[in-house]
């Protein structure tokens, strides 16, 4: 057998070269259908004995000499062969004349040849033709993926070069103004710089993440690609050269005078080392290789000549927020990735166990197996790379900006209420996730706007706390967006400050529970889209001024007022003792509680708090009595609330029944018996606003009053909450879980 000093790697020589690869290694497959025809013939022709084999060998020599130089290098080799022919082919040669010298044969022979020979060939030219498509679909699949890359970038270019015309047609524009449009046209100017400057540093990082996707394509994916479709010939090889020694074994057996010319056979095919055909394919096949350059900045034709990463503040913010996402991400890439690698590599182990006969498995699945595997494993290895690619190429221009950064723990929201961003100061419109709030600090931002965000999250923050934060942040992206809605002009910077009445008026148009079509009301009419809800402990006035924006229940925090009317109304409500009626009578049965008796008044000490029990007095006598047996009598508000109309809450979504609360006021429905201490804890809700029922199937609220929460999600708007027993409606937006 001849012997190789240094065994040949296709992808190390022949870098991008599977399409003519490929085509070899489909060729030698395709010759095992060939010489499985031949045995198959081979056995007709036997029965003929000796003149018709002699024929045989003749026809098939023939066709070793047209596929000799196909088989041996290729179809279009860089090197003409001349006379040389491959091991196999010279194997091959010394087969048919083998099969020359043979005088005659036995019919057993011949069926032999069907069983042991034909079939085995049939089956393993099918099975090693799987194995080479599924290499097809792999190479075309890793080309895609490089091609995808590729589209990227030319999308992130066309992204650059569109967002670099709008700056230039700000600028223009700014040039083009009149005085009192100058400065709203200049700040729109300096927002799409900002804006230009984000794209343009995505964009070079695009552009070095594609240098790195193309490099491990060239210089891994292909060549681990290459040395498969090398260990898939030089296997095809192998198992060849073991059919022809069983065939070579067959005709020892069996045929007596042609002894020595089938030794001579047994002794040829061993040498035909497969790894001989690779090492001729690759030198007739060898040739100049040029691998494409890198991807260079390209400027865009009207902004910016250079590839400079932008490092002002503001693109700081950006690459910070970049910078510690992509930290964060590479530990868990990491980690998937080793384990991914793993898997392959074990999955490689089974393979090479089938073919030393260790495993019985099929190969076939097997492979299958393995490039499933890898084609995950690129995927969390091209994660990886990106966000590595991310960290260097910010470390290396603006340094470790992450350092000493507070970033805010932002989770996607959908804002049931109208908010506004902390960092422009415009709404964030839309019902499905179309912002994020910090869970610590409750910074609220647009999708758009998380990576501006600067990282100076203060940590974790109490309610009131973070309704100053938020005050704090609202009137300083106010302060730097002074012309994102078309500047202040004097009439509005006359206007009275927003207070709470002011913006609430407005509830009612906007909000789902509260639209035209959907307005509660007993008679079934509808009620008008424009009225307005009272302000605590106060009548409605018309907004003076220029109309305003209507906003759905805003947040607490807009809701402030004087301070004067703060202290006025916090000294008036501290005041006033909660005051309650016992639904029931109750019989004291244990410590701390007292017995009362049916109707009495009482006043509540300390409100349940999801125990399902109430302190209350009763006279001179303080004590314990179930909650759900005591009434809440609500604080009478002022005469003026009485002329607020709100919206029925008769629809037929609330899980309240309006009918049994309209026809029957007075019955008592209370338990039976007293609820047990230590029963599950029930859920409160907190009044945020005053509310005046305008129907038996409503309570009234008053603002910081508490209710046990029955259903949050009542249909149109609407919640149902239970005070002394009874469950009626109430907004869902003047309530807060508590």
């Amino acid at each position: 057998m001849a012997e190789i000093d240094i065994a040949p790697q296709f992808g190390a020589e022949l870098k991008d070269g599977f399409k003519p690869v490929n085509a070899w290694v489909t060729n030698g497959i395709a010759w095992l259908d060939d010489i499985q025809q031949f045995y198959r013939e081979r056995s007709l022709i036997e029965k003929d004995y000796a003149a018709k084999l002699k024929a045989l060998a003749q026809k098939y020599f023939e066709k070793k000499a047209r596929k000799s130089s196909s088989l041996s290098v290729g179809d279009t080799p860089t090197v003409t062969p001349g006379s040389l022919e491959s091991a196999s082919m010279t194997t091959w040669g010394v087969q048919l004349t083998t099969l020359e010298g043979r005088a005659s044969e036995h019919e057993s022979f011949a069926t032999s040849l069907i069983s042991n020979i034909a079939d085995p060939l049939k089956n393993l030219a099918t099975r090693y033709e799987e194995l080479r498509k599924y290499h097809a679909e792999y190479a075309a699949k890793l080309e895609k993926e490089r091609d995808g890359t590729y589209g990227d970038l030319r999308k992130m270019k066309g992204k650059y070069d569109s967002v670099c015309q709008e700056v230039e047609n700000r600028r223009k524009k700014t040039d083009s103004s009149f005085d009192h449009g100058k400065q709203k046209a200049r700040n729109a100017f300096e927002q799409q710089q900002l804006e230009m400057r984000n794209v343009k540093n995505t964009y070079v990082i695009t552009i070095n993440v594609t240098n790195k996707q193309k490099e491990m394509y060239y210089h891994e994916y292909v060549p681990e690609l290459l040395d498969s479709l090398q260990d898939l010939s030089e296997s095809r090889v192998a198992k060849l050269n073991a059919i022809w020694s069983t065939a070579a074994q067959i005709e020892t057996s069996t045929l007596t005078r042609s002894t020595r010319l089938v030794e001579h056979l047994s002794g040829e095919i061993p040498r035909n080392n497969p790894l001989l055909d690779s090492m001729m394919f690759v030198r007739h096949n060898a040739g100049s290789f040029q691998e494409p350059g890198d991807f260079q900045f390209e400027p865009s034709p009207v902004w910016l000549d250079d590839g400079n990463m932008a490092t002002d503040e503001a693109a700081k913010v950006f690459l910070r927020n970049v910078l510690t996402k992509s930290k964060g991400q590479l530990i868990e890439f990491r980690r998937e990735l080793d384990k991914k690698r793993k898997e392959v590599e074990n999955a490689k182990k089974v393979r090479q166990n089938i073919r030393d006969g260790k495993d019985k498995r099929d190969e076939v699945e097997v492979v299958r197996a393995i490039f499933a595997l890898q084609e995950g494993t690129h995927e969390v290895e091209r994660q990886k790379v990106t966000a590595e690619v991310e960290v260097s190429t910010i470390t290396s221009n603006v340094g470790d900006v992450s350092i000493g950064a507070s970033a805010h723990k932002f989770k996607s929201q959908t804002f049931k209420i109208p908010t506004n961003c902390d960092l422009c100061g415009e709404r964030i419109w839309g019902l499905s996730a179309k912002g994020f709030d910090c869970q610590d600090c409750g910074y609220t931002c647009h999708s758009k706007c998380e990576m501006k965000v600067p990282a100076d999250c203060p940590g974790e923050q109490s309610k009131d706390e973070k309704k100053k934060l938020k005050i704090k942040r609202q009137a300083t992206a106010n302060a730097a967006t002074p012309a994102a809605n078309g500047g202040a002009s004097e009439s509005q910077t006359d206007m009275p400050r927003m207070s709470r009445s002011d913006t609430v008026n407005s509830m009612n148009t906007l909000s789902s529970g509260y639209s035209a079509t959907a307005h509660r009301s007993i008679s079934g009419a509808v009620s008008p889209t424009d009225e307005n809800p009272p302000e605590r402990g106060g009548t409605v006035k018309a907004a003076p001024g220029p109309r305003r924006n209507r906003v759905v229940a805003p947040p607490p925090a807009q809701y402030i007022k004087e301070d004067d009317d703060i202290a006025s109304n916090a000294g008036s409500s501290k005041a006033a003792e909660q005051k309650g009626k016992m639904l029931y009578a109750y019989q004291a049965n244990g410590d701390g509680e007292i017995s009362v008796r049916d109707g009495l008044d009482i006043t509540i000490l300390e409100p349940d708090d999801g125990s399902g029990w109430t302190k209350v007095r009763a006279g001179a006598l303080e004590g314990l009595v179930p909650a759900a047996y005591v009434e809440v009598v609500p604080q009478t508000p002022p005469s003026s609330l009485s002329t607020i109309n709100r919206p029925d809450s008769t629809y037929s979504a609330s899980s309240v029944s309006l009918a049994g609360s309209i026809t029957a006021p007075g019955k008592k429905k209370g338990p039976a018996v007293a609820p047990k201490r230590g029963a599950k804890k029930l859920k409160y809700v907190e009044a945020l606003y005053d509310y005046k029922a305008q129907s038996d199937a409503e309570h009234s609220m008053t603002e910081g009053e508490r209710f046990v929460l029955i259903n949050m999600d009542a249909g149109e708007g609407w919640a149902d909450v239970e005070r002394g027993g009874l469950t009626k409606s109430v907004p869902a937006n003047y309530i807060q879980e508590v």
